[in-house]
């Protein structure tokens, strides 16, 4: 393999698959915060938040980790402010403590913290301005979770990025496609990607099963463990189920990330784990089913974006279903019509924020993609012409992104509409 394209997908690997603290939007609002409040240098009497539509759509309904049960845009913003280490990236609110929290209810009750909606700018957009006396600072997060494009300090420009860098400096997602990920997947040293997989693995193994023991949200994981049984089709659904379950529901644990999102990187990597335990596959073939699974969820990703009103957790599931062929020592021919199954089936299942319902769409997505292998297996793919499937799984993962980004543009403004209305 081409030794530049091997480090390109080396390094896009090392890029996104990063801890993150609870949902990935309220993080990146308090990062944001907590970066404003630095570059202030003193603490602010008012705080402004400006956001894109999906970022407000992905904030509303979860918990703000170590918040205490505080949810919305205000309460990350000012909890990243007062508690906040921006050093930490999207772990910032890992040291907060009670008195943080006490802090910052006491200041959520000034009503000094107000939110504005950002129209016509990127679908992740964040613009945080902080203000006392005479002073104050803005940090604006666009387009990334963790890629600050501007930063100023009593209105002097400090920092100015361009969109272009916002994937990680000197990183070509422009190298990814099927050839190129099944040539990595075939040719990666292990020592390369094993302990960027393990934490991957160990994170999010572990809030599943936090989310498994303990009641969050509407307890998706556990109901499907409880009145489905507990084979390796049901537990590969249920343990991404429960970590999301935790997650959208405040639980302080990390995660490792796929493409931003903490479900998506649970969707990608535990079913693939939980068959691999199951067929009892070589560490070799596990660790390359991961690698697949997760460029594969990356890949739909630079077609679809960031944020939109598509549901992550169906790339995802894609990446995963991927994955669970190849442990099954499955041809390249089969792993891409288990691709394409599992989009001409789910994706049509929209992203209508961040919540407990996460879960169920979690569930609902591998249980689809684990269908598209059986269904690949048996020799059954569905064809050029029946919905959005083209005639290859490349021209299909393209078309899918055009629907997502393209085609749901306005139902995603519609989807947030309708959430607002009370």
């Amino acid at each position: 393999m081409d030794q530049r394209v091997y480090a390109q997908c080396l390094a896009i690997l090392t890029e996104e698959l990063v801890p993150a603290l609870g949902c990935t939007e309220p993080i990146a609002i308090a990062y944001a915060s907590a970066k404003a409040r630095q570059v202030l240098g003193v603490f602010p009497d008012s705080i402004l938040v400006r956001c894109s539509g999906n970022i407000i759509k992905n904030v509303k309904g979860v918990t703000v980790p170590n918040s205490g049960g505080l949810k919305g845009v205000e309460a990350s913003a000012v909890l990243g402010a007062i508690g906040g280490n921006a050093e930490m990236q999207l772990e910032t609110l890992s040291g907060v403590t009670s008195k943080d929290i006490q802090e910052t209810k006491e200041f959520l009750a000034k009503d000094a913290c107000r939110v504005e909606l950002i129209e016509n700018g990127e679908n992740l957009q964040i613009i945080v301005e902080m203000r006392a006396e005479k002073s104050s600072s803005l940090v604006e997060i666009v387009h990334s979770h963790t890629f600050i494009g501007r930063i100023e300090k009593d209105g002097q420009i400090l920092v100015s990025q361009t969109l272009e860098k916002a994937e990680g400096v000197g990183l070509d997602y422009g190298v990814l496609n099927l050839d190129t990920i099944f040539d990595f997947v075939e040719t990666v040293r292990l020592e390369d990607v094993k302990t960027i997989l393990d934490r991957q693995v160990s994170y999010n193994y572990a809030i599943a099963q936090e989310g498994l023991k303990n009641s969050y949200g509407a307890t998706v994981g556990a109901t499907l463990l409880k009145h489905y049984g507990n084979d390796v089709t049901v537990l590969a659904k249920a343990l991404p189920a429960a970590g999301s379950d935790a997650r959208m529901n405040g639980c302080s644990m990390p995660v490792v990330i796929n493409s931003g999102s903490g479900n998506q990187g649970m969707t990608v990597c535990l079913p693939v784990e939980v068959y691999a335990s199951f067929l009892k596959v070589s560490e070799d073939c596990r660790y390359r089913a991961l690698v697949l699974s997760n460029l594969i969820a990356i890949y739909q990703k630079i077609n679809l974006g960031k944020l939109s009103a598509y549901c992550g957790a169906v790339s995802a599931s894609a990446g995963s279903g991927a994955g669970i062929a190849y442990l099954h020592k499955a041809s390249r021919q089969v792993i891409e019509a288990t691709i394409t199954n599992t989009l001409a089936n789910v994706s049509g299942i929209v992203c209508d924020g961040a919540k407990a319902s996460c879960a169920a769409k979690i569930a609902s997505s591998v249980d689809a993609a684990q269908m598209a292998y059986f269904m690949a297996a048996d020799g059954h793919v569905f064809l050029s012409g029946d919905g959005l499937v083209k005639k290859n799984t490349e021209q299909t993962i393209k078309s899918i992104g055009r629907l997502g980004r393209e085609g749901m543009r306005e139902t995603d403004q519609e989807i947030f509409r309708i959430m607002l209305e009370r």
